[in-house]
């Protein structure tokens, strides 16, 4: 008899686990825990799929991912979280010249950055962190099926519980009478487990399992904004303040990789679906991460917000609920025009909002 191989060992996901013949989607895969995945996804012998918003910085990583890994089979792909246009784009891309898709990492996003928007009009952390996640999964859906089993992953934090002021703001998403930087991402990182949870009750008996994320403090690009708020409140403050103390005992970008690695690759999470994960285990989410009814008004309000954009000149939320899924077989394949920066780095800044004073711009 085989013997059976220990998934985790010493904290750190068993590299004797292969994924030979499975390709993988990584958003935000040009820097930190995305590089650090996609190096490991390419050693295991998956066929990775990086995106980027900057192609220049994209094919910087995949220099490094293919001399890490010795794995050729890596491809980079444009894709600005923050313009549905460009989501799209990327979503026909794949749909048009991938067989499968194995599993979709959902891990690029923006920390507590000054308020901005997203080329639609939306709050920057709730558009990128959630909302462009939203609309990227459910236009990947049909070759996900395809492919069963497979995964969704989407990268969440610790900031999604309440006492850490994460609450789902319902009437003000976007932050628009009450900004601040902590609150918004909080706002986000709770929306991405409600996302994930809502996710796995639509896609029951289709081989599709959902798994939410917290890597624990990491080290990385993330925390560019950290301590740099316009009017900082005492969360504001207060973060800033731990992340200044702590952060050298923060995690390695590989550490910090390796949730997120585990639920896409432990062959004891085929069956699981929908739950929360933190140091290479089930976590403990917070009471309104479980809320089923919060989470199904979040996808109804989100499926809202996404058809309205299908015509970037309407007012967010303005017009009916539509599926996600058929917008995708109504748009062209040109490219956005842009190539702006990672995600995880310096939001760039949209024609509908306030100019910031952030250093960075």
């Amino acid at each position: 008899m085989a013997m059976k191989i220990k998934t985790v060992v010493g904290g750190m996901v068993n590299e004797d686990i292969k994924m030979e013949n499975k390709t993988v989607l990584i958003t935000g895969a040009n820097t930190g825990m995305g590089l650090a995945t996609a190096i490991d996804m390419a050693r295991r012998g998956a066929k990775v799929l990086m995106t980027s918003r900057s192609m220049e910085k994209g094919n910087e990583a995949k220099e490094t991912v293919v001399k890490e890994s010795g794995s050729e089979s890596v491809v980079v792909k444009q894709l600005d979280l923050s313009s549905m246009e460009s989501i799209r784009a990327l979503a026909q891309d794949i749909n048009s010249t991938e067989s499968r898709l194995d599993v979709l990492i959902n891990n690029a996003g923006v920390m507590m950055c000054n308020q901005s928007k997203t080329k639609e009009g939306f709050e920057m952390q709730f558009g990128v962190n959630h909302l462009g996640h939203f609309l990227l999964t459910n236009l990947l859906l049909d070759l996900l099926k395809k492919s069963a089993p497979s995964r969704v992953v989407t990268l969440s934090s610790g900031m999604h519980q309440k006492f850490l002021g994460a609450a789902i703001h319902w009437d003000d998403i976007n932050l628009e009478k009450s900004y601040t930087p902590s609150k918004a991402y909080a706002q986000s990182k709770l929306m991405n487990v409600l996302f994930s949870r809502q996710l796995s009750k639509r896609l029951e008996g289709t081989g599709v399992t959902t798994y939410s994320v917290d890597p624990g403090a990491v080290k990385t690009d993330l925390q560019r904004h950290v301590g740099k708020a316009e009017n900082p409140t005492f969360m504001d403050r207060m973060f800033s303040g731990v992340t200044w103390l702590t952060r050298r005992f923060w995690r390695t970008p590989e550490v910090g990789a390796q949730t997120q690695i585990y639920c896409a690759v432990a062959p004891e999470l085929e069956k699981e679906t929908g739950r929360f994960y933190k140091d290479v285990k089930l976590g403990n989410e917070s009471n309104d991460a479980k809320n089923d009814d919060f989470a199904k008004r979040l996808w109804d309000l989100s499926e809202e917000y996404v058809a309205s954009k299908k015509n970037s000149e309407s007012e967010p939320g303005k017009t009916g609920a539509g599926d996600a899924q058929q917008a995708e077989s109504k748009e062209t394949s040109e490219k956005p025009k842009e190539d702006a920066q990672e995600i995880t780095e310096e939001p760039e800044k949209s024609a509908v909002e306030t100019p910031s004073k952030d250093s960075d711009s």
